[in-house]
């Protein structure tokens, strides 16, 4: 077994992984590794396995063979984090407990139960407060229920809660996902501040910039880039620019073979004729012209065989360096097309009109309330023409259907052929469409959702998106970016993405105070 070695100085090692999921996919099979310690971000395409890796890495999950080694404890924070509203910070900071015993010994508690649970930690309260004041939580009381907490802020007191525990080695799972401009730069300042290792999965190009590492997940395996994002993104870049070229070297061999072969059978025709003509006019002794023509077929079989080795050979070599250029690179899906009247208002709402094409994205801090604002529209049936609705959370109905089912089923109009020729915009093509809802990753459910959405005899007008870069890889970023650029139609957007944003080509912000409850609107973005 060999280990692709990363770093002497190592905070995970992987020893000949396997993992399936109970219904039999595969998601890896005698993967090793050593990851590197400092800041390291995990990359690679939605289903690729990278959050089944941090799960593996955090004990969540148990491979079925091989082993995962950390050297100390690991605090990992989901995309998602939840709990229980009526839970309090206290609560999910895992110092309720000690925090309550403290008080009862500070009101002259002698019990002995008191001080177990106490312990050393009779600076947990201040430790406690400083912890989330360090993250920007300073205004939380310990005692607050986070019920009414926004997800930025429920996102930054996980992150909070696992610092307070000092792991060896801190996971994060797209922890800028909900978190505005102010909150990320108290994220990136806990990361930098943290004396540990940290193994992140991100599509934010800020902090993927800010790392030391960068490790690639791509099919199955694991390989370090070494530096940032875009030093990785330079690195394979020239990988596969040089793939390119190899592809175009084998394609000219294997054509220049093809002719080589295709004179020599030319010739070997030509010079058995003039041998069956010499014969027959008797210029030679029989006996003679019977061996010449022995001679002649061994020498023209020995020919074929080497031609076509020869081009059996480019063949191969075509095959060998074509595997090494990246489909997942160049993959693009589109959106159909919309028709939209200048000028028509589409979005009736004091706050949000919106009139023909327009690109509007609403901003904010976390809490000032973009996506309420986005329900609300929904909800009093302000749009008046068709539109597609994606938000944070896309989950589907009957998730055992597949993909094809689902749009079959929300479509009943749509025939088998119209059907499949919407998902293979959206990049399910053939046996891909008959992959169950459950199984899909995030920027898969994005695609499927818009598929959905957007089919249908009545285009959609309108696109309503919440936070559609989270949980998505970069790719499907990219893509996702391409293809609503490139759509006709009008988007009211929520992203604290700032790259994405420009790159979607946004005419308007509408900006929401969350203090004033008041709305600005500003020209471009």
């Amino acid at each position: 077994m060999s280990i692709n070695s990363f770093s002497a100085d190592s905070s995970v090692t992987l020893s000949a992984v396997d993992f399936s999921w109970p219904d039999g996919t595969v998601v890896f099979t005698d993967l090793s590794a050593i990851l590197p310690a400092g800041v390291t971000s995990l990359v690679g395409a939605n289903g690729a396995g990278k959050t089944t890796l941090l799960n593996l890495v955090a004990g969540r999950l148990t491979p079925q063979s091989g082993s995962v080694g950390v050297p100390g404890t690991v605090g990992l924070v989901d995309q998602h984090p939840q709990a229980d509203p009526h839970r309090t910070v206290a609560d999910v900071l895992r110092v309720a407990d000690k925090i309550a015993a403290l008080h009862r010994i500070e009101n002259g508690s002698v019990d002995a139960d008191d001080y177990t649970v106490v312990g050393d930690d009779w600076d947990v309260e201040s430790l406690a407060r400083a912890e989330i004041s360090a993250i920007g939580l300073g205004d939380l009381e310990l005692d607050r229920p986070v019920g009414n907490i926004s997800g930025g802020e429920a996102t930054l007191l996980a992150v909070a809660a696992q610092l307070l525990s000092r792991p060896t080695v801190l996971i994060l799972d797209e922890p800028t996902n909900n978190l505005d401009r102010r909150a990320r730069g108290l994220l990136f300042d806990a990361i930098d501040r943290f004396s540990g290792s940290v193994l992140l999965v991100s599509h934010d190009l800020e902090l993927l910039d800010r790392v030391e590492h960068t490790v690639e997940l791509y099919r199955g395996r694991l390989r370090s880039f070494g530096g940032p994002y875009s030093l990785y993104r330079e690195a394979l870049a020239a990988e596969q620019e040089t793939a390119a070229a190899a592809v175009v070297t084998a394609s000219n061999d294997l054509r220049r073979q093809k002719r080589e072969m295709a004179d020599a059978q030319t010739k070997l025709a030509h010079r058995a004729q003039m041998g069956r003509k010499a014969e027959a006019e008797k210029r030679v002794p029989k006996i003679i012209a019977h061996g010449r023509k022995q001679a002649a077929q061994v020498s023209a079989g020995k020919l074929r065989t080497e031609v076509r080795a020869d081009v059996d050979a480019a063949r191969e070599r075509l095959h060998d360096v074509s595997a090494d250029v990246r489909k997942d690179l160049t993959a693009k899906f589109v959106l159909p097309h919309a028709t939209t009247v200048t000028r028509r208002e589409i979005v009736v709402d004091d706050r949000l009109p919106v009139n023909g094409p327009e690109r509007i994205r609403i901003a904010g801090a976390n809490g000032s309330g973009k996506t309420t604002l986005l329900h609300r529209l929904i909800d009093d049936a302000a749009i008046r023409v068709r539109y597609c609705f994606v938000p944070q959370l896309i989950t589907f109905d009957a998730e055992e259907r597949s993909i094809a089912q689902a749009m079959s089923d929300a479509h009943p109009e749509l025939t088998p052929v119209e059907v499949h020729c919407a998902l293979a915009r959206m990049l399910f093509r053939g046996e891909r469409s008959k992959q169950q809802l459950s199984t899909l990753s995030g920027g898969e459910r994005l695609r499927v959702a818009l598929a959905i959405g957007l089919a249908g005899s009545t285009p959609a007008e309108l696109l309503v998106l919440d936070e559609p870069t989270n949980n998505l890889d970069l790719d499907t970023v990219e893509q996702l970016a391409a293809a609503l650029r490139d759509w006709t139609g009008a988007i009211v957007l929520v992203s604290h993405d700032e790259s994405f944003v420009a790159r979607v080509g946004v005419s308007r912000t509408v900006t929401l105070d969350v203090d004033e409850n008041e709305t600005d609107q500003a020209a471009g973005v």
